[in-house]
């Protein structure tokens, strides 16, 4: 008993502490992982974490198809080329890349229609025809660049120059991973590396937890996944280390912190990435889908990455990228040759993109997954040379797939002759900001602060293209 008559309580040993206060360890640590999981890098005043509004998508596969596929070629049938073929062309031509303008030149593949829908499909795609009815094929795109660089950057980013975060980032930085073990944004390399080269693929201003993680669609994901300790304890401790000398130089920096989240992804990616790629539990069924059992070596990498990628997204993984694999030929950009390249390419990508779309749909996760099919641009509709194509900006194709889009519509349309749109154009803002829509995510209140301005993937431009949605 004090002398003032108050009684002070002897203070309580460690031992007692962590005997009271046990029971409320699990609670720390489910708010930790809570933590993790809803953490997505958002700016401090905003005013909660994830999605603005709804979201009709979970995630976003993209298929890039590198290089510039004809529209007229694949989904944009246009029968006044046949007429005027070998004809000087009747429009007005825009500067081309090479400047070897030749006559008007038809396609080498007939169109047939297909699903309910009746939308035209070239011979190109007689797997993809067959998902006509899940397909919103848009006819109407353009960009503002004609040379590959310029034009990746522009696709992937919003900007025609390097430096700036492409779309995965800004997906991954609005909205975070729904995987504890696997980032937010992941690119399946198939072997070619798109002109414009990894910034395409880069994080730019936002933290580098943001940047795409690469994985080769082979048996171990990504070089030194596997670790190279010979105990579990050994690596933490290498690793605990590593993190007290970064938090003793680190006064909260986004550069420090950041190598600190990616050591830790790191670390769980070395468990993950391996289950990860283990397909060998998938049904001979579900790999004949993707065709991993054709003789073609550029289908078997790309179905293996179109199956990859379901099972990236089944993880919660936000945004997943394909690159084309290297085929007997050039990649998405005849510039002569075209009947040849264009069918080594869609051969490669036909039966697998059918396979993933069918696949996601059978497992109730197309409605949740917004599949995206586009190249940098399209192709001319008069020759470069004899018997190719050259680039073609001012109106072509892509398409889009569940996740809250029409299916078994358009949207837009070229001139008869496939040169540029004349019918409810279509911008890249434009896409990027439905594609963010999808997700949840108001294209305007997605913002870091940067030189004294908001900046955002769409900049001060796009709008939400009502008329693709459900």
């Amino acid at each position: 008993m004090h002398e003032c008559g108050r009684y002070l309580p002897p203070p309580i040993s460690r031992r007692e502490m962590l005997a009271r206060s046990a029971s409320g360890f699990g609670a720390v640590a489910m708010a930790s992982l809570l933590g993790e999981t809803l953490s997505a890098g958002l700016p401090a005043d905003m005013p909660y974490l994830g999605p603005h509004h709804a979201p009709r998508a979970r995630s976003v596969i993209f298929l890039y198809m590198d290089g510039g596929p004809s529209q007229m070629d694949t989904f944009d049938p246009k029968p006044q080329l046949a007429k005027m073929h070998g004809q000087p062309f009747p429009m007005e031509i825009q500067a081309t890349q090479f400047d070897n303008n030749g006559l008007t030149l038809q396609s080498p593949w007939k169109f047939s229609r297909h699903g309910e829908c009746g939308h035209p499909v070239s011979e190109l795609f007689p797997h993809v025809a067959t998902c006509a009815d899940e397909l919103c094929i848009i006819r109407s795109m353009t960009s503002k660049f004609s040379e590959h660089t310029n034009a990746n950057y522009f696709l992937h980013t919003g900007l025609g120059l390097a430096g700036r975060p492409t779309m995965g980032a800004w997906a991954s930085y609005g909205l975070g991973s729904e995987s504890r073990d696997l980032p937010g944004f992941v690119v399946l390399n198939g072997g070619l590396t798109p002109p414009g080269g990894l910034d395409c693929f880069g994080n730019g201003f936002l933290p580098a937890t943001h940047q795409a993680s690469m994985l080769k669609p082979d048996e171990h994901g990504m070089a030194y996944v596997r670790p190279l300790e010979e105990n579990l304890s050994r690596q933490q401790r290498k690793r605990a280390l590593v993190s007290q000398l970064d938090a003793a130089r680190s006064q909260k920096g986004d550069a420090i912190e950041s190598a600190i989240a990616n050591q830790e992804m790191a670390f769980r990616m070395q468990w993950a990435v391996p289950e990860l790629m283990g397909i060998d539990g998938e049904s001979a069924i579900t790999r004949r889908l993707y065709g991993l059992d054709t003789t073609y070596e550029p289908t078997k990498i790309f179905g293996r990455q179109c199956l990859l990628a379901r099972r990236l997204v089944e993880r919660g993984v936000r945004f997943v990228e394909l690159t084309c694999p290297a085929v007997n030929g050039d990649r998405w950009d005849q510039h002569d040759n075209l009947k040849t390249g264009h069918e080594n390419n869609a051969r490669a990508v036909d039966q697998p993109i059918a396979g993933l779309l069918k696949d996601l749909k059978s497992r109730g996760l197309l409605d949740e997954t917004l599949v995206v099919w586009a190249g940098e641009f399209g192709r001319t509709p008069f020759a470069q040379g004899a018997d190719g194509r050259d680039h073609n900006p001012f109106g072509y194709t892509i398409w889009m797939a569940g996740g809250g889009v029409q299916g078994g519509t358009t949207y837009g349309s070229t001139d008869e002759y496939g040169y540029k749109a004349v019918e409810n154009p279509m911008e890249i803002h434009d896409l990027h900001a439905t594609m963010l829509h999808l997700m949840g995510i108001d294209h305007t209140r997605l913002t870091m602060p940067i030189g004294g301005r908001e900046m955002r993937l769409t900049d001060v431009h796009g709008h939400v293209v009502s008329d693709l949605l459900t």
